[in-house]
């Protein structure tokens, strides 16, 4: 894959390093990882899609078979493979950083939260037609809100952190994200 020329500067810098998107459902993970993937002339991996190829099973079933800590298992063995590669974009389920072992494996590159309050992520839920095991429930505002109460101490753990508005397009998250990359990375040298 070619990369922008803008941005070769900074796929030297990072030499490789797989860039792990976290952040709760709705944040933006799968279409802000399609655009740095471009421009980085990085692959980009969906790691729900790569499991539920892996699996033969779409997210939804897998959580009604096997159940939560049964999806958990099989996301942190997918999360070990492609920890294995070089040079992805990775967006990652908004539940990976709940095990501690997951962050062995993204610690490996780069791990960047892509933060959205709330009401944004509830907005984008509600326009996306995926479905979202853990929104199933007869209360999906407070289920949301719990989660983020969980996991946003978690998030925090990442190597950087990206705030979202409601104007920001994938696009310009991406932009947002080339640049903390490039502020935090030391510089390269041949």
């Amino acid at each position: 894959m070619n990369c922008a020329p803008k941005y070769r500067p900074l796929r030297r810098r990072l030499a490789g390093a797989n860039l792990y998107l976290v952040g709760m459902m709705g944040c933006g993970k799968s279409s802000t990882g399609k655009v740095l993937a471009r421009k980085l002339g990085y692959r980009w991996l969906d790691a729900d899609q790569v499991l539920e190829t892996a699996a033969g099973r779409p997210i939804p079933a897998l959580f009604a078979q096997e159940g939560e800590e049964g999806f958990r298992e099989m996301e942190t063995d997918v999360l070990r493979q492609i920890g294995q590669w070089h040079s992805c974009v990775v967006s990652t389920g908004g539940g990976v950083v709940i095990r501690p072992a997951n962050w062995g494996i993204m610690r490996q590159g780069v791990v960047v939260w892509l933060a959205a309050a709330a009401d944004l992520l509830l907005k984008r839920l509600r326009q996306d037609p995926t479905p979202r095991p853990l929104l199933q429930c007869p209360d999906p505002v407070r289920r949301l809100e719990d989660l983020l109460a969980v996991r946003e101490p978690l998030y925090a753990q990442a190597d950087m952190r990206i705030v979202q508005t409601g104007t920001m397009t994938s696009e310009a998250v991406a932009a947002a994200v080339l640049t903390a990359l490039a502020m935090s990375l030391p510089p390269w040298s041949p």
